[in-house]
């Protein structure tokens, strides 16, 4: 299964301080690759790093920040992987009280930092002649749920995206494909799973339950690796069965 095999290579992981995030870090790295991480919070990411060991690279900041991601790709060197997990959602809110601001906030980070990020990642691996951009998505690209027009626009314009850089940089070797969970355990998740729309969301998934995070790690480096090589401008769905309905 030498397909799978990350040694020798680089990955940049951002929104890896917590959740899905740091549990796709810890994959990468399991997988052989040195792992570069980004969050906004410094504590989480030395946290991090100590857990993955020597040669990680910490990288705090926003990657709704522009000229961040251009930092970052300059600081760690060779970028052979990236995977854009830096994401926020605001609380549950129907649409027409939503205000201009948690739209805008939404779709910063969401959409234009996995493009900030894919832009400056993508200059690098295309001088290298090849590499892998993982987008996380959600299930929520693909199907209407309530209350969440923001995070729902956002994902939708990161699954076009990946589709657009797939076929611009096929042909120079970069891969660019989207991950899309469904609902998992995670600090974010688990005031809203304790909420009445727990009920309603398990009841969605044929599975019965919500993921583990550790249940993302054979999906990322698939992506990530030359296992999946000739797989370029698709969605990879884990979510329990969720779009299957």
């Amino acid at each position: 299964m030498t397909g799978f095999d990350l040694t020798g290579r680089t990955a940049w992981v951002t929104g890896a301080g917590k959740g899905l995030g740091r549990a796709m870090a810890v994959a990468l790295a399991a997988a052989g690759a040195t792992v570069a991480v980004t969050s906004r919070t410094r504590a989480d990411l030395e946290s991090l790093a100590a857990e993955l060991g020597e040669g990680t690279i910490v990288l705090p900041g926003s990657v709704a920040e522009p000229g961040f991601a251009e930092a970052c790709v300059e600081r760690i060197g060779r970028v052979d992987v990236l995977v854009n997990c830096a994401g926020i959602s605001p609380t549950f809110k129907r649409s027409e009280t939503v205000s201009d601001e948690e739209w805008q906030q939404v779709l910063r980070v969401n959409l234009d930092g996995t493009w900030f990020c894919s832009r400056a990642a993508g200059r690098r691996m295309l001088e290298q002649g090849g590499g892998s951009i993982v987008n996380v998505s959600s299930v929520h690209a693909a199907t209407g749920f309530d209350r969440i027009a923001a995070y729902a626009a956002s994902k939708g314009g990161v699954e076009a995206l990946t589709r657009v850089l797939a076929v611009e940089w096929a042909g120079r070797g970069v891969r660019v494909n989207a991950l899309a969970p469904g609902y998992f355990a995670t600090d974010l998740s688990d005031g809203l799973m304790q909420s009445r729309w727990g009920e309603v969301i398990r009841g969605a998934i044929p599975q019965g339950r919500i993921g583990e995070a550790g249940e993302l790690a054979g999906a990322v480096v698939f992506l990530a690796a030359d296992a999946s090589s000739y797989v370029t401008g698709t969605t990879l769905y884990v979510d329990g069965g969720w779009t299957a309905r």
